[in-house]
């Protein structure tokens, strides 16, 4: 996710890894720039009739309390994050200033640590994550739209548990946005966090792209955890990554109800899945 609009040089970093020593400073900046800032904006992302025009009611975050929520969206708790910034709603700062003031100051945050050497990829990837998190609450905050069924197609798409390669499933979400989706891409480090996201959200389809055999280990107990715990009981799980082009698996080995071979049939299966009332005509 984090390297969609980079260049080649830095985009085959965050594929590789290798030691290739890029920008670090101008690519996390680019970042902030060509995906953290649109996303908070865009009225396609945030709807413009949830941010409050009227000054906030409390002072602008201060540069320590930027760096705490930084801190936090790299912790192994995935609610503490959220948690503090639901403390600056109730004491008056309104949506607009925690997007523009603490949750775009905290990006570029993020970049200075890693430039500075003072966080790894892992770090920077997860906080990223976290943030986006963050983001995506304010478009689901009503517990109504959160707890029944919608009009539009809600899908996650997830990468295994601790996997850092995100390109194939920015892409699936791609495809699905274009799709008139609405798409919850989740990088997690632990199963725990992804199972929480599926029992707090309506999704119709989740999905899991699996890149390496090793990640299916535990991708069978994974897929039940969520079976048993989705907030829609009837949400399909379909599977996908490149794994599935190299061996011939069966979704029922995983109790998965798909697998999907690229980006366009995993749009069109997760459509099959959909009731018939949430169907659009092509």
């Amino acid at each position: 996710m984090l390297a969609k609009n980079s260049t080649d040089s830095k985009h085959n970093f965050f594929i590789t890894q290798g030691n290739t020593q890029p920008d670090y400073q101008s690519f996390i900046l680019s970042i902030v720039e060509s995906q953290v800032i649109p996303r908070l904006l865009k009225a396609e992302r945030i709807k413009k009739r949830h941010l409050s025009l009227m000054p906030s009611a409390r002072a602008l975050p201060t540069q320590k309390e930027i760096e705490i929520f930084v801190d936090l969206c790299i912790s192994k708790d995935q609610k503490v994050s959220q948690t503090f910034v639901e403390q600056f709603l109730k004491t008056g700062l309104n949506k607009e200033d925690i997007l523009l003031e603490l949750i775009a100051p905290a990006a570029r945050y993020l970049g200075s640590q890693w430039d500075d050497d003072h966080m790894d990829f892992s770090q920077v990837n997860l906080g990223f994550a976290r943030l986006h998190s963050v983001i995506n609450e304010f478009r689901f905050a009503s517990k109504e739209r959160l707890s029944v069924k919608g009009k539009v197609n809600r899908v996650m798409i997830a990468t295994a548990p601790g996997s850092l390669h995100m390109l194939g499933a920015t892409i699936v979400a791609d495809f699905f946005r274009q799709k008139g989706w609405q798409v919850e891409v989740a990088i997690s480090s632990s199963s725990n966090e992804l199972v929480q996201t599926v029992s707090s959200q309506w999704f119709d389809v989740i999905g899991l792209s699996i890149s390496i055999e090793k990640q299916l280990t535990n991708i069978a107990d994974l897929i039940n955890q969520f079976k048993c715990s989705s907030l829609n009981p009837h949400a399909a799980v379909l599977l996908g990554g490149p794994i599935f082009a190299e061996e011939k698996w069966h979704a029922i080995d995983f109790g998965a109800d798909g697998i999907c071979v690229d980006a366009k049939h995993a749009v069109a299966l997760a459509t099959s899945f959909l009731p018939e009332d949430k169907i659009r005509p092509a």
